[in-house]
């Protein structure tokens, strides 16, 4: 029997796509992120649901979606249980319910089949070349560029969050190379820029663990929009 390890449920989500959704956290991340905010959902943990379970509690706030919403699998790492993540959108696309995944791409195997369900990929830009993005996160670049390859040969649409985090890519130099790096990737309708917060670091205190970032003040609002109308000017 597939089961998966969820995290935990957000029944009214109103930033993770579009209309009214019902956010999914997976559990498991190889990733390191240096301004990871959700450092609980890291390591994959017991598994206690099955998809048919999983579809069963989303298609209870069906109502709340109207004509837009739908649910959102975040966490940690959809791609990491792909098999479970698989069969969940199996369910849902027979229940005509929009998927949207958030990932950074990193996943191994069945991404294709995944992408051939999903709605909206929501792709996390963690860098845009390969040692700034192996310092940020800790591993290889390579499966995020594999995963932008493989949207290329499908039709997804396509949203862009890029967490703006203070001396990584707050300046005008990154903003042009990051204008330059997302022309690679197709069908893109939306780019948002996230300034880095703080918000995670009571988690890191609480199960004591290193937060590289502790003493790194939370990004300018004021900038990282001043920024972020750079980029649009970028060519």
């Amino acid at each position: 029997m597939i089961m998966g390890s969820i995290d935990s449920i957000e029944s009214m989500g109103l930033v993770d796509g579009p209309g009214i959704r019902t956010v999914v956290f997976f559990n498991g991340c190889s990733l390191r992120c240096l301004y990871c905010h959700n450092p609980e959902m890291w390591k994959m943990k017991e598994k206690n649901i099955t998809p048919k379970e999983l579809v069963e509690k989303i298609k209870r706030y069906r109502p709340y979606y109207q004509d837009n919403g739908g649910v959102t699998f975040s966490g940690g790492e959809p791609l990491m249980q792909p098999e479970f993540l698989l069969e969940c959108c199996r369910l849902l696309k027979s229940e005509n319910i929009h998927i949207a995944l958030d990932t950074a791409g990193v996943g191994t195997i069945l991404i294709d089949e995944i992408l051939d369900l999903v709605d909206l990929v929501i792709l996390d830009i963690k860098h845009v070349d390969k040692v700034g993005y192996q310092n940020l996160v800790k591993q290889s670049m390579d499966k995020s560029l594999e995963f932008i390859e493989k949207l290329k040969h499908h039709n997804n649409k396509v949203w862009l969050r890029q967490v703006i985090v203070p001396s990584i890519h707050d300046n005008v130099d990154y903003i042009k190379k990051l204008k330059k790096f997302i022309r690679e990737i197709p069908h893109v309708e939306k780019i948002e820029f996230i300034p880095y917060h703080k918000l995670g670091t009571e988690k890191y205190d609480a199960m004591k663990l290193y937060n590289p970032l502790k003493d790194l003040p939370a990004m300018n609002k004021e900038k990282c929009e001043e920024l972020y109308q750079e980029f649009l000017k970028a060519k």
